[in-house]
């Protein structure tokens, strides 16, 4: 391919060139059409704040209501603006989407990273700071109930500004959207995907241009494009403005989103598409929705849809409805990805995914995720019915993800590029301190409904840790019991073990190589036969996205050549799912001692039954959560891939 390239730009002939011109157009197609997938699922949160954050910010019922006054409209709608510019167009897309594991994003990239670094350099700093993550990532799993509840509420509240009597309806329209939306996840998002980005395109250019009517009819609100009123309002009604801050971060809810997808679509295109259009469209909006509040104050209860003309609020209704089923989908499709890592990785217990496109490797469905996400949501529905309600919960979750993100990030930062520290010391310390402003001020609204995403993210991070440690006590008991690999092997060659030998292949998975599969062992030991072929198969997930084919599978023959069993480490990465089947079927039959009789060839499974013991390894309660979530564990079968008519399970017990 080099060659061919090379070669043309060589030749001086038209044709060359023109084809040249052909390629060149072509990549530009490819690009556009990739900044227009990103529009349609990276953006569908952040673009759909307008829709509630200045309603929310001047609610009259606020425990902390900012009255209505020019000044104050300046300085928060500045306010929105630079905190966007700052948390968003700073710290992610300028800054956070430069720290990547292999293109891919997001907090669980970032905790990735510092696993790998941490025998390094700093192992105790780095497993701190990864346990910070994973907090930040349990943050998410509430961020991800919370948004479509609150996006497909706001959206479906603008019944009550075209028809007032229809306000009784906002609650049970938006259960049955939320209904709709989680049961046909399971059907993948390929075929929806493809008007997304058209979808949101329409919505952005739809909310820039009432922006601007709202605009031309107040132009000095541009004049708060100025640091110098968001300064003045911050410093100068300090009491005011800082109370306002919990309520000004939902114009940045979704900023995790444009990095948490950046392995789908970019870096480049999430940065175009954030610049070229979602920023200008979003600042539009704030500035019109301003300018509509300065010229009537009662506009507060609805600035969003009343910014629209009335033969325009039916439509954008129903526009506004379809950008935030987008939005919402776009965050459970997040919340699968970072359960399907966090498994990956050791802090879930195996969950069953399936792969709904088969072209796009990110697009996957967690059916145990997909129920608990739906229950979840439609009880805040129903427990909060209005956004402005909900909006003080939300608002909690997304400064705590922003600010465990940014502080991993500069650590990443200094032990990546070496960075000189005074450097991340003045970036990183303002930086910080915004983030950390917003957090104090959500802190204000604990009772208000922050303490939920609180509620939620420790609940899962104690999952996460409670299962992480577990199976750590759980594969140190099951070392013992399986004995040492290389003695077995002796032992079978030296007929110490009495075992008839009787045809075909036979694969046990194994967690390595340096113990017995528990499967084996028991066959030898109480069946007292093994297969002309053994592989014992090791499952290794990298701390990388993808895994490349060439660098998939480590043959060893442990020792002896001719005997017939095998060891095979297949290396997947954490955004893979492992195929048992496929994986074996890469094998060249030059170092497997022979053609392995896959067609036909028996799969070995080990079942550990867990049972509480009187070891004082973790608190009672742990282990009963341990044990009890060891339950939503998948199939094995089904997770690897096996054929169910060839796997045998043989179970055995450990107590933790």
């Amino acid at each position: 391919m080099a060659d061919r390239r090379q070669g043309t730009a060589s030749n001086d002939e038209p044709e060359p060139q023109a084809g040249e011109d052909h390629r060149a157009s072509a990549r530009d197609t490819v690009r556009l059409a990739v900044v227009i997938g990103a529009l349609g699922v990276v953006f569908g949160d952040i673009g759909t704040s307008p829709i509630y954050t200045l309603q929310t910010v001047f609610n009259p019922d606020d425990p902390h209501p900012v009255p209505v006054s020019t000044d104050n409209v300046y300085g928060v709608v500045s306010l929105v603006f630079w905190s966007v510019m700052i948390i968003v167009t700073v710290t992610y897309v300028l800054l956070a989407m430069r720290a990547d594991n292999d293109g891919e994003g997001g907090i669980m990239a970032l905790i990735t990273l510092l696993r790998r670094w941490s025998s390094q350099r700093g192992r105790r700093a780095a497993a701190v700071l990864a346990a910070l993550g994973i907090f930040g990532a349990s943050l998410f799993f509430g961020d991800s109930m919370i948004t479509p509840a609150i996006s497909v509420l706001s959206a479906v509240e603008g019944l009550k500004v075209v028809e007032p009597s229809l306000d009784s309806a906002v609650v049970p329209v938006t259960a049955v959207i939320i209904v709709i939306l989680f049961l046909v996840q399971r059907r993948g998002t390929a075929a929806v995907g493809r008007v997304f980005g058209p979808v949101m395109i329409a919505w952005f250019l739809a909310i820039g241009a009432c922006g601007v009517v709202g605009i031309a009819d107040h132009p000095d609100i541009l004049k708060a494009l100025s640091p110098t009123y968001a300064l003045g309002f911050l410093f100068g009604h300090w009491g005011t403005a800082f109370f306002a801050l919990a309520a000004i971060v939902l114009a940045v809810t979704g900023a995790e989103a444009l990095y948490a997808d950046m392995g789908h679509f970019g870096r480049r295109a999430i940065t175009r598409g954030w610049l070229i259009l979602v920023l200008p469209a979003c600042t539009l909006s704030y500035m019109g929705q301003g300018a509509l509040i300065l010229d009537d104050p009662a506009n507060i209860s609805s600035p969003f849809f009343l910014l629209v003309p009335d033969w325009g609020r039916w439509p954008m209704v129903l526009l506004a409805t379809a950008a935030t089923v987008i939005a919402s989908q776009a965050v459970i499709t997040g919340a699968y990805s970072v359960a399907s890592q966090a498994a990956q990785l050791g802090y879930l217990p195996r969950l069953r995914i399936a792969h709904t496109s088969e072209s796009t490797i990110g697009q996957i469905y967690v059916p145990w995720i997909n129920w608990l996400l739906m229950v979840s949501v439609l009880t805040l529905v129903f427990a909060f019915r209005s956004s402005e309600a909900l909006a003080y919960a939300f608002g909690m979750a997304v400064t705590g993800t922003i600010t465990i993100t940014t502080l991993l990030f500069f650590y990443v930062a200094r032990a990546k590029w070496g960075t000189p520290t005074w450097v991340l010391a003045l970036g990183g310390g303002v930086l910080l301190f915004v983030d950390l402003l917003f957090v104090a001020a959500n802190m204000t609204k604990l009772v208000h409904g922050a303490w939920l995403p609180l509620l939620i993210g420790l609940t899962a991070f104690t999952v996460m840790t409670t299962w992480q440690r577990g199976r750590e006590l759980v594969t140190v008991q099951r070392a013992r019991a399986e004995g040492a690999l290389p003695e077995f092997v002796e032992d079978l060659r030296s007929g110490e073990a009495s075992t008839r030998m009787v045809p075909g292949t036979a694969v046990f998975l194994n967690r390595g190589k340096e113990t017995a599969p528990l499967a084996m062992r028991a066959n030898v030991e109480h069946n007292h036969v093994r297969h002309e072929q053994v592989v014992i198969l090791a499952l290794k997930t990298e701390p990388v996205p993808r895994v490349p084919a060439e660098q998939r599978v480590v043959v060893d023959d442990l020792g002896y050549a001719d005997d017939g069993i095998i060891h095979v480490t297949a290396r997947f990465g954490y955004m893979e799912t492992p195929d048992v089947p496929g994986t074996l079927a890469m094998l060249d039959p030059a170092v497997t001692e022979g053609p392995l009789q896959l067609d036909q060839a028996s799969y070995f499974l080990s079942k550990i039954e867990l049972h509480r013991g009187k070891a004082p390894t973790m608190a009672p309660w742990r282990k009963r959560l341990f044990i009890a979530t060891s339950y939503i564990t998948a199939d094995a079968a089904e997770y690897f891939s096996l054929p169910r008519d060839r796997t045998v399970i043989m179970g055995s017990h450990i107590e933790v």
